[in-house]
């Protein structure tokens, strides 16, 4: 059950986006075939035995879990005007953030982040639903700090040499990790040990920061 109490405590299912932003279904089914609104990020399928006084019992259920920044994000669909809006938004969103960032020189990213190519492969990304499974928001401010400091991180543990690192590089590479850690998600349980997380935040401090 440990997977679906991660899911309760940080996702919303299909229902719960619903009525918390207040559209129904079939507007969600339009908003996601336009290519404007993310999928779920988990699906569950549930297969369900009962035995009782009466008898065996057997039933099915699919339940869709949606990241709970998506809440803020349906809420600003109604005034746009079709996906290209929608996908207008996620990129200035994104760019602002990364500008964000860079005023502290210790985060530092390739303008490759920015191009319009990268942009539109990660606009893909959160339609799909994945970044609402690998960031805390799943939100164009939380995927552009995971993707520049995934960048940081990795050029910063190229050599793979800790020892290596200058005073100026260890305080680049702390930012880095602590920036990714804000980002990302917790992962469900049977994600950690494949996960960015785990892979960037928990194995290069224990690495590289101790």
């Amino acid at each position: 059950m440990k997977l679906i109490d991660y899911l309760k405590q940080h996702f919303l299912t299909r229902e719960q986006l619903l009525a918390r932003t207040g559209i129904d279904e079939d507007r969600l089914q339009e908003w996601q075939a336009l290519g404007m609104m993310p999928r779920p990020s988990y699906r569950l399928r549930l297969d369900l035995a009962c035995g009782s006084f009466f008898g065996q019992h057997e039933e099915s259920h699919r339940i869709d879990w949606y990241a709970q920044g998506y809440v803020a994000w349906a809420g600003l669909l109604a005034a746009l005007d079709g996906p290209r809006e929608a996908y207008a938004v996620f990129a200035q969103r994104y760019r602002r953030r990364l500008a964000n960032l860079a005023v502290d020189k210790r985060v530092t990213y390739p303008q490759a982040l920015a191009a319009d190519t990268h942009i539109e492969a990660e606009w893909r990304h959160f339609l799909d639903g994945t970044y609402g499974l690998c960031t805390r928001s799943g939100l164009p401010e939380d995927i552009a700090a995971k993707e520049a400091a995934i960048v940081l991180i990795r050029a910063l543990t190229a050599s793979g040499a800790p020892q290596g690192l200058k005073e100026e590089e260890r305080d680049r590479l702390a930012a880095a990790v602590e920036l990714l850690d804000r980002a990302s998600s917790p992962f469900a349980p049977h994600e950690v040990k494949r996960s960015s997380r785990r892979r960037y935040v928990d194995e290069i401090r224990a690495a590289w920061l101790r």
